[in-house]
């Protein structure tokens, strides 16, 4: 007969399981660490926790996480606002910066179209990306380029293709993320799908040089 966790511990795990990729046996491993762990690295969590939701916000312009109304990448004067690179995630800003090549500035969905998941168009930062295209449309210096740098799946496809419908004829230039394999990957171990696209994206051996 299994013993009965007491409240506190049952809700710790609980809460656990509900984030992304957590299951019920991690859940439970992290909430017996948290037990067994010093009194400050659990009240660091906590307060790691509280600072989280109280202190960080999304930028006004971008979507971005930010610590004020507008975050660091749109108040930098050196980055291109007439450059936007539209990604799903937070975490592709942060993705993308690790790279150094992008000096522009940046424009976050929070979420990709999905018709099966009930996510349309309404429910992302969509209205207004397209509300920075026309302002700036309007001002007399449309945006020289948008790349559409959501993920390379069903969904990314879809709302790219989206995007560039709606953006088409208001900006200078709509450009899509290239993909194909990866650096040190081996042909065997590609699907079918990145193999399909290594193909369509080739280029002459010259330009490669």
């Amino acid at each position: 007969m299994s013993t009965p966790l007491i409240e506190p511990v049952a809700r710790l795990i609980e809460a656990f399981s509900r984030l992304p990729g957590i299951g019920p046996k991690t859940a439970q491993r992290l909430t017996y660490h948290l037990l067994r762990a010093p009194d400050a690295e659990a009240r660091t969590l906590a307060a790691a926790l509280v600072a989280v939701r109280d202190e960080v916000v999304f930028c006004d312009l971008c979507f971005n996480i930010s610590d004020a109304p507008t975050c660091p990448i749109c108040r930098d004067p050196v980055r291109d606002p007439r450059r936007l690179c539209v990604v799903e995630e937070p975490l592709d800003v942060l993705a993308i910066e690790r790279t150094g090549e992008w000096r522009g500035r940046y424009h976050v969905l929070h979420g990709a179209i999905s018709p099966m998941d009930g996510i349309g168009p309404e429910r992302l930062r969509i209205r207004e990306l397209l509300d920075r295209a026309l302002a700036a449309e309007g001002s007399g210096e449309p945006l020289d380029e948008v790349i559409l740098a959501t993920n390379p799946s069903l969904e990314g496809d879809a709302t790219a293709m989206y995007l560039a419908e709606r953006l088409a004829g208001h900006v200078g230039s709509i450009t899509r993320i290239a993909r194909g394999l990866p650096v040190g990957g081996d042909l065997e171990y590609a699907d079918e799908v990145t193999l399909i696209r290594a193909l369509q994206g080739r280029r002459a051996v010259e330009e490669v040089r």
